[in-house]
């Protein structure tokens, strides 16, 4: 600690190339500490059901393996279970396919299971009576300018009618607003549809169901009644697979791709991309203080304490960088969950998100400080006050 001045003082000696240096660390922590945020909120996904106020059952092989209507009975034949309600994916866009839309046909009862969903008893009578009714979200009406009432043609992107064509007539009956904005934006996104009108039109379906909502009494006994649903099928052609909403849309996305090796991926290209900027900064560092080096040998300092020096310098600038570039992940990670409405979650970095950061922070500050740091203690005095070195 005694040399810490000297230290700081060789590390800013030029404050806009180590400000730069920083600003790239920065970003390359802030960009860990935020995939890593992912990551975890992955991997924690579905430990425990327990807590869960709904779940959410589909297809043990695959989400787009239907599964019967009568399984929605047995269901709701289990102690603990409050409703069920069930729901397929329509796939739809408006006009073209670049606007895509969260549509899926639903069941009656479908709301029920959703009380975050406020929509008025006078839509909800006139969705249930309307065959080719739909119930939109407010920031979608909002988005594309729709009102109740308005005849609205819908692409489905992937089930055509009985004709063949994949363009469906719907007309707009009521508007979905979220209870919190907060934690439920994402619903006024959403585009509900009469699961019968959505059976009867394609040939596709044939009065089969994409996934069950569950909706519990006790949540904490959600585990016990995720067990007892999946063992209705077991054995079956058409296992189940029930998991909390959380955990299901997590499902889902590992089926669409592998969430870890595409995060691995970007941050071992950007640390190997810090790793090159970082280094090239020490070697610059050292090569312009060979002189000041040499003086400091000629003072009494051994060539271990040279070295030791630089390396404590290259560490001093990384730590410096990953404990700043976690602290902003830490507060811009929330903040995203937050202004997504629930869409996103991010949690804060927990202490093995700290630690990890802590360890690439001390290996990566010791693998850019090694060569400059030999180089440094291998200064011979005479060619470096001579100008030779």
């Amino acid at each position: 600690m005694k040399y810490l001045h000297l230290i700081w003082a060789a590390l800013f000696r030029r404050k806009l190339r180590t400000f730069l240096t920083l600003v790239s660390i920065i970003t390359a922590f802030l960009l860990f500490g935020l995939l890593d945020a992912v990551r975890v909120g992955f991997d924690q996904a579905g430990k425990s059901a327990n807590g869960a106020q709904r779940l959410q059952t589909g297809a043990k092989l695959s989400f787009i393996q239907l599964l019967p209507m009568s399984l929605g009975a047995r269901i709701g034949q289990i102690d603990g279970v409050k409703d069920v309600a069930f729901a397929n994916w329509f796939g739809g866009a408006y006009q073209k396919p670049e606007n895509a839309v969260f549509s899926f046909a639903v069941s009656p009862n479908y709301l029920d299971v959703y009380p975050e969903m406020l929509v008025s008893p006078e839509h909800r009578k006139a969705f249930a009576e309307v065959k080719d009714g739909a119930l939109v979200g407010e920031g979608l009406a909002r988005k594309f300018g729709w009102k109740v009432g308005d005849q609205v043609p819908m692409q489905s992107t992937i089930f055509p009618d009985r004709n063949g064509s994949q363009n469906w007539p719907f007309k707009i009956v009521g508007i979905i607003k979220a209870a919190d904005k907060k934690s439920g934006a994402w619903y006024e996104q959403m585009f509900l549809l009469n699961w019968k009108y959505f059976d009867d039109t394609t040939p596709w379906n044939q009065g089969q169901v994409g996934w069950y909502v569950t909706r519990v009494k006790d949540v904490g006994q959600a585990d016990r009644v995720l067990k007892a649903i999946d063992e209705i099928s077991a054995n079956s052609d058409h296992e189940t697979r029930t998991l909390t909403e959380q955990a299901a849309m997590s499902a889902w996305m590992r089926q669409l791709a592998d969430i870890n090796l595409i995060v691995t991926s970007i941050m071992g290209a950007v640390f190997f991309t810090l790793l090159l900027l970082a280094g090239n900064t020490m070697m610059q560092a050292v090569r312009e203080r060979t002189g000041e080096i040499a003086v400091l040998k000629t003072l009494g300092f051994s060539g271990g304490s040279v070295l030791a020096m630089v390396l404590a310098e290259s560490v001093l600038l990384l730590l410096i960088g990953g404990v700043v570039g976690l602290l902003l992940a830490s507060v811009i990670g929330p903040a995203v969950s937050a202004g997504s409405g629930g869409a996103l979650n991010l949690p804060a970095a927990g202490l093995a998100s700290w630690m990890t950061g802590a360890g690439l922070s001390l290996l990566f500050g010791l693998a850019v400080g090694a060569l400059p740091a030999l180089r440094a203690m291998r200064v011979n005095i005479t060619d470096a006050l001579a100008g030779r070195a």
